[in-house]
């Protein structure tokens, strides 16, 4: 699938971005050793249209840096949603957002004309089947290819692959 230009786009779509913060954090951990510019993602997924809601979901894991993390995230215009990491006996953790991205994606998306999850994560297979289905949606997916689900692909109306340009979606000389 090919990326789509703003020419072949409608200018006048309201987009809603919907960023896994986890997920590109550990792609891009373990695909370049570098952090995400989530500045220019949110820049990429917007492309010129009526930015309506960027909403990234984080976990919180108490670990130095955070807060200025969360808030160099709202100073770029995302909505910051956070929740805890769960810690199981036994020492086994967990921290996702699936159900909190899907559950707001279908929550505003009759306000939208455009989703895009920024995700590689093939769990939201089935969110982008209901999206584009049941309610309408054009869904893109933002993430990079060598870590990402083919089926999320495969579903999915536009995929931009940020393997292609890395080095302008990540953070130079960070580790």
């Amino acid at each position: 699938m090919t990326k789509k230009t703003v020419s072949n786009m409608y200018k006048e779509q309201r987009v809603g971005v919907f960023v896994d913060v986890q997920n590109m954090y550990y792609s891009a951990r373990y695909l370049y050793k570098a952090k995400v510019n989530f500045k220019t993602i949110l820049k990429e997924a917007v492309r010129e249209r009526n930015l309506i809601r960027a909403i990234a979901y984080v976990i919180k894991a108490d670990v130095k840096d955070e807060i200025n993390f969360f808030d160099a995230l709202k100073n770029l215009g995302y909505e910051v949603k956070a929740k805890d990491l769960q810690v199981f006996y036994g020492g086994a953790k967990k921290g996702d957002w699936d159900i909190g991205i899907a559950i707001d994606a279908i929550e505003l998306a009759p306000k939208l004309d455009a989703i895009i999850i920024v995700s590689g994560d093939g769990d939201f297979v089935p969110l982008v089947q209901h999206l584009k289905h049941a309610i309408g949606c054009y869904v893109e997916v933002i993430a990079f290819k060598k870590s990402s689900s083919q089926k999320l692909i495969e579903e999915a109306d536009n995929f931009i692959d940020l393997d292609v340009n890395h080095e302008e979606f990540l953070i130079p000389g960070r580790k």
